[in-house]
This record gives C-alpha cells, sequence and structure tokens, in this order.
C-alpha cells in the first residue's frame, strides 16, 4: 500500500513544499529511503522505528520504501522524523483521517516524544501560502509561531497524540493567535547614560534616521563601546513584515527559544577571532551568520582592524547589496543583510596617537600597517567616520541631564517619516540605499553648498563612493531640518563626518 505525507524541508530562508511517499510491499524486512536524504535523515529510519514500537504500535515487517519528492534536491534536517512515521503509519492503516491538506513536523525520539527543530518559522509560513489547513509541530516550539495567522497549528507532545488525535478519539487545541505588541519593549540602557559626547551623540543620530554605516576611532576609554551599545535605543521598533523577516533567520539558527519573534532591532557583537563563514555565513548546511543575525539592526565590529581581513573584505557584497549568496554545487542558499555597521578601532597600535592625555609610542610604519587593515573599497563604504575623545573631568562632574534616547529617537522617526514618503514609489527605505539616479533626483544643491562640495572634492582626492556618500549624509541631515534642498551648512556637517578621507588614512 502507497501513502503520502506532506511536510517542508528549507533552502536558505525559503521553504519548500515535500511530499513524503511510502510503499509497503511483501518480502524481507527492509527500511530504505529514496529522494537525496541528508545523513540525518537516513539516521532517522532507526528513530523512527523505535517511535513506532515505543507507542504500542507494530512497525510492518515487510520492505519499506520512503520517497521524498521533488527526488532532484538534497533533504535535510531533522524535521522530517515525525512525517515520515506518519506516512509509514497511514501505509499501514494505522491512521483512518483524511491528511491531505496537513504538514506534519517535528523530531522523534526514541519513546515516542517529539522534540522541538530548528527553521520552524519560515515552514509555516510555507505551508500558510500554500493554503494547507493544518500543522502539527513540537510543543516545545510553540512560541515561535503564537503571531501567525491564517492556518491551524497544533502543538503536540508524542507521536500516539497525532495519531489519537487524527482519529478523532482525542481533542487537541490549537494555538490562540496574539497581536504585535511593542508596547512592552524596553532597553535597560540609554543615552542620558553617556556624559559629553555631544558631535557622536549628533552623528549617530543622522546614522540612524538614514541608516547610514558609521565608524568610530579614538583612544581607549573614549567611549567608542559605550555609544554602540546604545544606538538600537534610537532605531525604530521593527515593523511586523521587517519582525518577520528578523524572526525567520532567529529560527533557523534555533535562537526562538523564549520569544515569540524579534520585536526590536538586534545588535550582534562578535567577537574579533570570528571566522568569515560565522560572520557572513556559510557551512556544510549553510546557515546564516553575523551579518544575516544583524538583519535590520545593528552588527558592531569592536576593534575593527583586529579582524581577520578577508572577513572584512568579505562585508563587501552585504554592505552593497543587502544580501548574502552562499553557493553550494546542488544549490544556492540566499539570507538577508540589511544590517547597519558600526565599527570602532583605535587610531593605531598602542592607541593614542594624536592624544592629548597619553604619548603614542608607535612607529609612522607600525601606524601604517595598522590602519592599511581596512582596505579603501570596504572604507568607502562607511557612511560616516568620526573621531573620539576622552570626556574631560568637567563633563563628566556636570549635573545637567543628557540628551536622552527617546528623545534622539523621535527625530530619527520623523526622518524615517520623511523618507519613506520621499521613496514610497522607488523600492527603497533610507537615504543611505539610494542609487545613482536617487542622489540626481533627490539631492539638489544650491549654489553655495555644489561650490563648498567641489572645493571638498578636490583637496581630499574624494572616490566617487566617497562623493556619493557626502550627498546621502547631506541628505539625511536636511531631512532632520525639514529641509527640501540641500544647503552649504548641511553640506559642510556632512564633510565633518567624513574625516578618514583626508587625514588619518593619508
Amino acid at each position: 500500500m502507497i501513502s503520502r505525507v506532506n511536510s517542508i524541508f528549507l533552502m536558505g530562508l525559503d521553504g519548500y513544499i515535500l511530499d513524503i511517499e511510502v510503499d509497503i510491499q511483501n518480502g524481507l524486512p527492509a527500511f530504505n529511503m529514496v529522494g537525496l536524504p541528508d545523513a540525518v535523515i537516513k539516521e532517522s529510519k532507526e528513530r523512527v522505528r523505535s517511535a513506532i514500537k515505543n507507542s504500542n504500535l507494530e512497525f510492518p515487517k515487510g520492505k519499506v520504501l520512503v520517497n521524498f519528492a521533488p527526488a532532484s534536491i538534497k533533504k535535510e534536517g531533522n524535521h522530517l522524523d515525525l512525517p515520515i512515521a506518519i506516512s509509514i503509519l497511514k501505509a499501514c492503516g494505522y491512521i483512518r483521517g483524511n491528511i491531505e491538506k496537513d504538514i506534519f513536523v517535528g523530531e522523534l525520539a526514541l519513546n515516542g516524544d517529539i522534540r522541538r527543530v530548528r527553521g520552524l518559522l519560515p515552514m509555516i509560513i510555507e505551508a500558510r501560502s500554500k493554503r494547507f489547513k493544518r500543522v502539527f509541530i513540537p510543543i516545545d516550539n510553540i512560541n515561535e509561531v503564537k503571531m501567525i495567522d491564517g492556518i491551524d497549528i497544533y502543538p503536540v507532545n508524542s507521536l500516539r497524540e497525532v495519531i489519537d488525535y487524527l482519529n478523532g478519539e482525542i481533542q487537541l487545541d490549537k494555538v490562540l493567535t496574539i497581536k504585535y505588541d511593542i508596547t512592552n519593549v524596553k532597553y535597560g540602557i540609554d543615552f542620558n547614560e553617556v556624559k559629553g559626547h555631544s558631535f557622536a551623540k549628533r552623528a549617530v543620530e543622522i546614522a540612524a534616521s538614514g541608516f547610514h554605516n558609521i565608524l568610530m576611532y579614538g583612544p581607549p576609554g573614549s567611549g567608542k563601546t559605550m555609544i554602540a551599545q546604545r544606538i538600537p535605543t534610537v532605531l525604530p521598533y521593527l515593523t511586523y513584515e521587517e519582525s518577520l523577516e528578523v524572526s525567520k533567520v532567529y529560527s533557523i539558527v534555533g535562537a526562538l527559544k523564549d520569544e515569540s519573534m524579534i520585536f526590536y532591532p538586534p545588535f550582534r557583537n562578535p567577537h574579533v577571532n570570528v571566522s568569515t563563514n560565522s560572520l557572513i555565513g556559510g557551512g556544510t548546511v549553510p546557515i546564516p551568520g553575523e551579518v544575516s543575525l544583524a538583519h535590520n539592526g545593528v552588527l558592531f565590529l569592536d576593534e575593527f582592524t583586529e579582524f581577520k581581513r578577508d572577513a572584512l573584505e568579505a562585508l563587501r557584497q552585504p554592505l552593497e547589496d543587502g544580501i548574502v549568496t552562499v553557493s553550494r554545487v546542488k544549490a544556492k542558499y540566499t539570507f538577508p543583510a540589511k544590517f547597519m555597521l558600526v565599527a570602532a578601532m583605535n587610531p593605531c597600535p598602542c592607541g593614542y596617537y594624536g592624544s592629548e592625555i597619553k604619548e603614542c609610542k608607535c612607529t609612522e610604519l607600525q601606524i601604517k600597517n595598522y590602519l592599511s587593515k581596512i582596505s579603501g573599497p570596504i572604507l568607502d563604504r562607511i557612511d560616516i567616520h568620526i573621531e573620539l575623545s576622552p570626556v574631560k573631568f568637567e563633563e563628566l562632574q556636570d549635573s545637567k541631564d543628557e540628551i536622552s534616547s527617546l528623545e534622539i529617537l523621535k527625530r530619527v522617526i520623523k526622518a524615517r517619516e520623511i523618507q519613506a514618503k520621499r521613496f514610497k514609489n522607488d523600492g527603497i527605505l533610507y537615504n543611505s540605499n539610494m542609487k545613482s539616479k536617487h542622489i540626481k533626483k533627490y539631492c539638489r544643491l544650491d549654489s553655495d553648498a555644489e561650490k563648498l562640495l567641489e572645493n571638498a572634492y578636490k583637496r581630499f582626492n574624494m572616490t566617487t563612493r566617497s562623493y556619493a556618500k557626502i550627498l546621502k549624509i547631506s541628505r539625511t541631515i536636511a531631512d532632520l531640518d525639514e529641509s527640501e534642498n540641500i544647503k552649504s551648512n548641511h553640506i559642510a556637517e556632512a564633510l565633518q563626518y567624513r574625516k578618514l578621507d583626508g587625514t588619518l588614512l593619508k
């Protein structure tokens, strides 16, 4: 007898419907699988056999053949245990109900319990898009799917429970959908804890408004890390669609254990020893890297010059395209990677080049070699460069209230609204996303601004990309001022945030 059960497999963030067909024939006992299953799926034979027996059911004694269709694509993951078992039991006649519009996902324990799996959220979204009526999932994954409507989701504890429900012997409660709610999202840190650094705070406000990449350099203890950690507090909360994109990435890596979805812009801070695959994404079975985990949020690279050169150079594609593509012989995987890069570095190996509080002990050659770790193409992709100095004693003792994250956030939201209205028909969201055609259309300069920019271009020997960055930053500054045109004061301020074009790296 032949049976067919539906499940889902993932390639990158995309889910695809999988038909699991089982044929049971007379003959010597055998349990074979075809259709390009990976090693984990092949091992499921023993888990499925034990789970069926320990659920007080009889495993078929003849030839059992399991086929995964489409057969031309390699299948991966432990989540196919449950649908394989259901398909076998359906072929044996243990399941009487109609399961043509059902999806099954879950790993089986030897005693028949169903264990949590990774990547459930994109699987559910795919099942909903293909108009399936019900999905049976591990109960430990329930938090991931609480905000997904349009499909009935049943969390289950064991294989026996699924069988009894399908045969109408017990009732199961489906997941009750809750609304997307960001009112309770709170941070434990705030910009009002940062003394001084008014210039840096202004630069962060501009970066957050236009989603610009930013590089901070200065001696140890000048506040670079403290400021970077607070940047997410001035970024608007994620919309439902943005949250869904981020949550799918976190679901694939198994990081949604206690959260239903990611409501706030993520903040990732990888160690300097991170490998290229861990940073960008990859592996034998490609999974998202840090750049994808920072999607719609912040990727903070502290001690920027200490990262491996090949890892930094690998940032070129995601910084330019907002995606990461990992190619394999049999498939190509694409992960989202639209993040705000925040980098921090010392100006030299000892950290005190140009410092007023301590003398630098580095030679000119050491400083040159240290800074040469950052290539020109990478530096060109960072919009804002600012220098930080240690806070003076008088500023630390000043009792006046510092600007709060909420005050900055209000201005950021206002600037974002202007951009959303401007780009509503252009397929982009932020000033930092503008291409040449957008810059030409939306970055109109008055005569004074044009003359100032021309002088700066010639003096600092800017590249074409640096020129475009200045215009993008100026556009964001003008938006914060609610100005339709870019004026000379906007250009002048933008030039202050491109210091590495003409100073430190020369």
